[in-house]
């Protein structure tokens, strides 16, 4: 069964448009027994998305979309409550660090704060020799709690695309 694991919501201002509420009911309705909710640099909606998950009857995953300045974007998934401050930390020295709105952070932060969490890689760069230092330096980080994500854009590359990632995950 599908389970998406990298949900915006509308507190990804300008990349999601639900609620974080209205997501986990169309998840259950889809017959999801998960969903994970994953805002950029943020955990805005998760209280909202909790009671939702809890009145549904569904498990909700904790997350969200990090973007170190030096490295590949990282969607980040807390597996208790330890990583999920570690998380909520992370998240606070980014938006301390920037003005309002942003959120500013390097790849040493991730690392000072990635004890217990998993890590999906988002490879956004095109050019392999550009992904690969970032995608070493990721496995070295998270070993077998790292993955690499495969976003899909419905067009006519995503196969080519989708082998191509599956080759640099290997």
């Amino acid at each position: 069964m599908y389970c998406e694991l990298h949900a915006k919501t509308n507190f990804s201002f300008l990349e999601g448009a639900s609620h974080p509420d209205e997501i986990v009911r169309q998840a259950a309705e889809m017959g999801c027994r998960a969903v994970a909710i994953t805002d950029r640099a943020g955990l805005a909606g998760i209280v909202r998305a909790h009671i939702a998950a809890k009145e549904a009857g569904i498990k909700l995953v904790i997350g969200a979309e990090i973007e170190p300045g030096d490295s590949l974007p990282v969607v980040l998934w807390a597996t208790d409550r330890a990583s999920y401050g570690r998380l909520c930390r992370l998240i606070t020295r980014g938006r301390r660090r920037a003005e309002k709105g942003r959120c500013s952070l390097a790849f040493a932060d991730v690392a000072e704060h990635a004890e217990g969490l998993l890590a999906g890689v988002i490879p956004r760069l095109q050019r392999p020799g550009e992904l690969l230092p970032h995608l070493r330096e990721y496995r070295a980080l998270f070993g077998d709690r790292g993955y690499l994500l495969c976003e899909l854009y419905f067009g006519p590359n995503d196969r080519r695309r989708r082998e191509w990632l599956c080759e640099l995950s290997r």
